[in-house]
């Protein structure tokens, strides 16, 4: 029986690695809604990222919408006929009801094939750090490690997916309800930059503060010396919202001291960009036990 990692287009990774890796990797789109019009955030091939970004540059703040029982299933049900074993790693049960569905959906597509080798699990993760469970999951298959011990590595693994954002304009999380008014005015006016974690329950925290662009990346590449581990063989991934030459920017930080096995840039899909805006990097890796708010 064949093993697929099944994922949500929320875990940001390139559309090149999403289809260099088709034959054991699937994906559900998320669905957004900007104008009383939906879209599904399919890596930027209905909607180009660029055109995502005029939107939210333009104030235009989008609606989520976190995937159906009912969509969840139907993808069971291909994979089901296809003879396939699945892990679902959807985007974490703190920031959507997208685990709650699938776990929904599990149960009751069993009641009616109980045969099916279906596992969920909730990534605690969200964006790159959502990826890089991803990345990880595809490559031991690719290795030909066994389904129990990808799962077994994942649930080991997932409270040491760190997560590191570096937020740049604070009127989005002033208009997502993450901030107060007060806060995002006097925090634009001092050039604050937040800087956001996922924490063990799988939710975006505010950390920290830093004054300036540039010290928010040094900030979040001190905190990669900090927290990662093997590093020769760590994967990186550096998330941006369209801002590529800041993810350039912190890229040749990493390299500037160290070798990491591979270090991947993709742009920020609509579902995390809707919440923080354009311009947000992010920093995910796999190393120690990550820091909590």
């Amino acid at each position: 029986m064949k093993t697929i990692i099944l994922t949500d287009s929320c875990c940001d990774l390139p559309l090149q690695f999403i289809e260099d890796n088709s034959d054991i990797l699937d994906t559900i789109e998320m669905i957004f809604n900007i104008n009383g019009k939906d879209y599904f955030d399919d890596f930027g091939k209905t909607l180009s990222h660029d055109e995502f970004y005029k939107y939210l540059r333009n104030g235009i703040i989008p609606s989520t919408a976190q995937i159906s029982s009912y969509r969840i299933m139907q993808k069971f049900k291909k994979h089901y006929d296809k003879g396939n074993s699945l892990i679902y790693l959807p985007l974490t049960s703190g920031l959507s009801g997208t685990y709650n569905n699938a776990v929904l959906a599990r149960n009751s597509f069993l009641e009616e094939n109980p045969d099916a080798d279906i596992t969920v699990i909730d990534t605690f993760s969200a964006s790159v750090g959502q990826g890089i469970l991803v990345i990880h999951a595809v490559e031991m298959l690719r290795d030909g490690i066994s389904k129990d011990d990808v799962i077994n590595w994942l649930e080991e693994n997932k409270f040491k997916t760190n997560h590191w954002f570096a937020v740049k304009d604070l009127m989005y999380l002033k208009k997502g309800g993450r901030i107060s008014s007060t806060t995002a005015t006097v925090g634009t006016l001092l050039n604050v930059k937040p800087i956001i974690i996922v924490n063990d329950k799988g939710e975006l925290r505010s950390y920290t503060n830093v004054r300036g662009r540039k010290k928010s990346l040094r900030f979040i590449f001190d905190k990669f010396k900090e927290h990662a581990v093997d590093i020769e063989n760590t994967i990186v991934i550096i998330g941006h919202g369209n801002c590529l030459e800041d993810a350039y920017k912190l890229e040749q930080m990493i390299r500037s001291e160290f070798t990491p096995k591979k270090i991947v840039i993709s742009e920020l899909g609509s579902t995390i960009a809707s919440h923080v805006g354009p311009d947000m990097i992010a920093l995910a890796f796999v190393g120690n036990r990550r820091e909590n708010k």
